[in-house]
């Protein structure tokens, strides 16, 4: 009788399966999506649903178009979908999430063989696509609870004081300082979300809720978040007009934590290594904080975090550990 079944390595048994994963990231996003529907109404529900829908059609109409095993069970598509709609203003036509989730499935995702071979994220590389190709209706604000009037972002604002003209006369320079500081919302607006931004991004006690889920189920970990949110935060209150005040905003405001721990984190286009990690994130807080204080668009996360997508094979490949057992070479 056979005793025992010899194997190839590796001898590795984990419960945790794709779908439920992704499970896991859903069940982390409703509480941003609840606070989206709070603060911005129906509208933002419908961008949500018609984002999803459109990825999951998209991928199961391409998967059976060239004659793949359809996928849709493990969810991935669906992550996209929410992924994606969080990242649209609430003012979004209802053509924007259609356009960009198929985009996001089938020429980040699918074009590069499906789930586990996109090497950037699919819902930020189509951000960034959308944000190129009609940057009006990406960039049109309202701020919550006034009846859909339009503003510029706390981030722009804040952009915009930072690169003001230091040879503009001393009157006029205070004067639109202390205009832009009246419009600037308090840290606690900022904590709770009720300040204008993109669907997902604006509550940030919701946004840790959800993350701090995903920390205990151990679908993320802390290395890529955690360093670039400290990353971010320090810069920015060296770097920044107020301090540690601008740290807090900048930590608050925008997408970092939207994007610090549901995006950076992506499996397949992030380090596998734990020192691999904290550079990816070091590296997306350095780059957010170059774009935000001395750029001309006032957000940085996706940016940062699809350049360092790119990165990411050679920092695993100077950061990947011995194998066990090595042995140096004798010359």
């Amino acid at each position: 009788m056979e005793k025992l079944k010899v194997s190839s390595s590796p001898h590795i048994y984990s419960r945790n399966t794709t779908s439920r994963i992704m499970l896991d990231v859903i069940i982390a996003l409703i509480p941003a999506g609840i606070a989206s529907i709070y603060f911005f109404g129906i509208k933002a529900l419908s961008i949500i649903l018609l984002a999803v829908v459109s990825a999951v059609l998209t991928e199961g109409f391409l998967q059976k178009l060239t004659k793949k095993p359809l996928t849709l069970k493990d969810l991935s598509a669906v992550v996209t979908g929410i992924l994606l709609a969080y990242n649209l203003p609430p003012t979004a036509p209802w053509w924007l999430p259609v356009i960009g989730s198929f985009i996001a499935i089938a020429l980040v995702k699918q074009a590069f063989g499906g789930i586990g071979n996109n090497f950037m994220n699919p819902a930020l590389a189509s951000r960034a696509i959308l944000l190129a190709a009609w940057p009006v209706q990406m960039t049109n604000w309202i701020v919550p609870n006034t009846d859909g009037a339009s503003s510029a972002t706390p981030l722009a604002l804040i952009n915009w004081v930072s690169n003001m003209d230091p040879a503009s006369s001393g009157a006029t320079q205070s004067g639109a300082s202390q205009v832009a500081a009246d419009q600037l919302p308090s840290l606690f607006d900022a904590f709770i979300g009720n300040i204008g931004g993109t669907i997902g991004e604006i509550s940030a006690l919701a946004l840790l809720v959800g993350a701090a889920y995903l920390l205990i189920r151990r679908v993320i970990s802390w290395h890529i978040p955690i360093s670039f949110i400290v990353t971010t935060f320090v810069l920015t209150s060296l770097l920044g007009t107020n301090g540690i005040e601008d740290g807090l905003l900048h930590v608050l405001l925008g997408g970092l934590i939207l994007g610090a721990f549901y995006m950076a984190t992506d499996y397949s286009s992030s380090p596998i290594t734990p020192k691999g990690k904290i550079i990816m994130g070091i590296g997306c807080g350095l780059i957010t904080s170059i774009i935000r204080l001395y750029g001309g668009y006032p957000e940085g996360v996706s940016y940062s975090i699809l350049l360092m997508n790119i990165a990411t094979p050679l920092i695993d490949k100077f950061t990947k550990p011995r194998v066990f057992g090595e042995v140096k070479g004798h010359v």
